[in-house]
C-alpha cells in the first residue's frame, strides 16, 4: 500500500505560522507521527510540500499507477484552484482532502472548497491529528477496494 500526501502553499511554516489556528506542530513533526502510525500499520508513504499550483498537479498527474490514495492538504489553493480540482478528477485515484483548522467555522472564503467535490471525503478541524485520521482514511479506502 502506498499513500502519497500532498501539502500545498505556507504549510513549510507550521510551527511558527499563526500557531493559534494551525498550533506549533511543525510539518516535519506531522510527516514524522505518520511515518511512525504508517510503519505499524505495514504502508507506505510519502510526503510532498510545496508552495506552486503547477507542481501540485503534476505530482498528482504522476501519482496515478504509482500510489493507491492521494491524501491532501491543499491549503489556501481548496478555495481557488480549479485546475487541481481538474487534476483530481483526471487522475480518478481516491483523493482525501485534509485541513488542520475547521474551514467551515473561519472566514467566509474558506466554507468552500473547490477540490471537494472530486474527493472520497474531507477530514478539518483536528490539527495535526488530522493527517492521523487521513492515513487511517487512505487505508480503510484501499482495503475496501480489495
Amino acid at each position: 500500500m502506498k499513500i502519497l500526501f500532498l501539502n500545498g502553499p505556507n504549510l513549510n511554516l507550521l510551527g511558527t505560522r499563526e500557531p493559534e489556528v494551525y498550533g506549533r506542530t511543525t510539518l516535519a513533526d506531522i510527516e514524522a507521527e505518520v511515518r511512525s502510525k504508517a510503519k505499524l500499520m505495514q504502508v507506505e508513504v510519502e510526503f510532498r510540500q510545496s508552495n506552486q499550483e503547477g507542481e501540485l498537479v503534476n505530482w498528482i498527474q504522476d501519482a496515478k499507477g504509482k500510489f493507491q490514495v492521494i491524501v491532501i492538504n491543499a491549503a489556501a489553493y481548496s478555495h481557488t484552484s480549479i485546475a487541481l480540482r481538474d487534476a483530481i478528477s483526471a487522475v480518478g485515484l481516491p483523493t482525501i482532502e485534509i485541513h488542520l483548522s475547521n474551514i467551515h467555522a473561519r472566514e467566509e472564503f474558506r466554507h468552500k472548497s473547490l477540490i471537494a467535490s472530486v474527493c472520497r471525503g474531507q477530514i478539518c478541524g483536528f490539527g495535526s491529528k488530522s493527517y492521523i485520521l487521513g492515513l487511517e482514511s487512505a487505508i480503510y479506502v484501499i482495503e475496501s477496494n480489495k
